[in-house]
C-alpha cells in the first residue's frame, strides 16, 4: 500500500475505534447472549421464544407505530420541503427552518415525554383547558397517551424534522434545465412532476422514508418515559427481559430480542443505502 494511500486510511482510525468499542463490541456481546443460557451452555430455547405470540405482538406493534409514523412524517416533512423552495437558500425563514429541524430531530427522550404529558397528559394544560372551555374530554376513552397509540403524536414531533432534513438536498438537487427542457418540449408543470421529478426523487424520498422507520423502530427512551406498565414495542419487550424475571431455560431473551431488532435493522439500512447509492448518480 503507497504511504499517501495508507495515511489517508490513518484518519479513518479514531473513528474505527469508536465504532469498535461503542458499536460493534456491544452489539455482539448483546445479540451473542441470546445463544446461551446462564451457566453458558448453548441453546436456541431464546431464539425459539422469538416466535412466542407475546413477543411476535410486540414486534407487530413495533412495525406499524414506525410505519405510520414513518409514512405520516415522510409525506408532511416532504411538503414542508416542496414550501420552501419558494423562499431563499440563504434566507432567514429557510435558515429558521433548518435550525428548528435539526434540534427538534434530535429531541426525544424524557423531555419530550414531559412535554407532551404537560401539554396534553390527564392534567395537561390543553387537556384542562378543553374541558373547561368546550367541555371536551379527549381522555374519555381511555388514557391514550400512556399507550401504543400515544407514541404517534410523540415520534411525529422528532419524525417530521428528521425528514426536512434528509430530503431538502434532494429537492434541491432538481435541476432548473430539467424544467426548462420540459416546457421547450411543451410539458406542463404536470408532465414535469409525473414524469420527471417524481421518478427522480423517488428513491430519495423512500430512503428518506426507510431512514425515519428504522428511527422510530430503535426509539426506546421516549416510549419508556410514556409507557411504565407492560411491555408493548420490542425495545420496551427488552427492558422487561433485562429487568424481570425470566421464563427457564430462556434467561437470556434479551439477547435474542436483540438479535431480531438488528436483523429487521439490518434490512432496513441496506434498502436505504441501496436507495441513497440511487440517488447520488443524478446529484453528481
Amino acid at each position: 500500500m503507497k504511504p499517501r494511500v495508507a495515511l489517508k486510511y490513518l484518519g479513518l482510525t479514531p473513528f474505527a475505534i469508536y465504532v469498535v468499542i461503542f458499536l460493534a463490541i456491544p452489539t455482539i456481546l448483546a445479540v451473542g447472549t441470546g445463544l446461551f443460557t446462564a451457566d453458558g451452555s448453548f441453546t436456541t430455547e431464546n431464539l425459539l421464544g422469538l416466535f412466542a405470540p407475546t413477543v411476535l405482538g410486540t414486534f407487530l406493534s413495533s412495525f406499524w407505530v414506525s410505519a405510520v409514523t414513518a409514512i405520516v412524517g415522510a409525506i408532511i416533512g416532504a411538503l414542508v420541503c416542496y414550501a420552501m423552495l419558494g423562499t431563499r437558500t440563504e434566507g432567514a425563514l429557510r435558515s429558521i427552518v433548518d435550525s428548528a429541524s435539526s434540534v427538534l430531530a434530535q429531541f426525544g427522550g424524557v423531555m419530550l415525554a414531559f412535554a407532551f404529558i404537560a401539554a396534553i397528559g390527564n392534567q395537561g394544560l390543553i387537556t384542562v383547558w378543553l374541558q373547561d372551555a368546550f367541555g371536551v374530554n379527549i381522555f374519555e376513552n381511555g388514557v391514550w397517551l400512556y399507550q401504543v397509540p400515544g407514541l404517534l403524536p410523540v415520534y411525529l414531533y422528532f419524525q417530521v424534522p428528521l425528514m426536512v432534513i434528509t430530503f431538502m438536498p434532494a429537492l434541491q438537487g432538481l435541476k432548473p434545465q430539467w424544467a426548462e427542457a420540459n416546457a421547450t418540449l411543451g410539458g406542463t408543470q404536470l408532465s414535469y412532476w409525473v414524469r420527471i421529478a417524481i421518478p427522480v426523487l423517488a428513491p430519495s424520498f423512500l430512503g428518506s422514508l426507510l431512514l425515519l422507520f428504522a428511527n422510530a423502530f430503535s426509539s426506546y427512551a421516549t416510549a419508556a418515559a410514556l409507557i411504565s406498565q407492560g411491555a408493548q414495542i420490542v425495545p420496551l419487550q427488552i427492558r422487561s427481559a433485562l429487568v424481570s424475571e425470566t421464563v427457564l431455560g430462556r434467561e437470556n431473551m434479551a439477547g435474542a430480542l436483540a438479535l431480531g431488532m438488528v436483523v429487521v435493522m439490518v434490512v432496513v439500512m441496506w434498502g436505504y443505502s441501496a436507495l441513497q447509492t440511487r440517488t447520488s448518480r443524478w446529484q453528481r
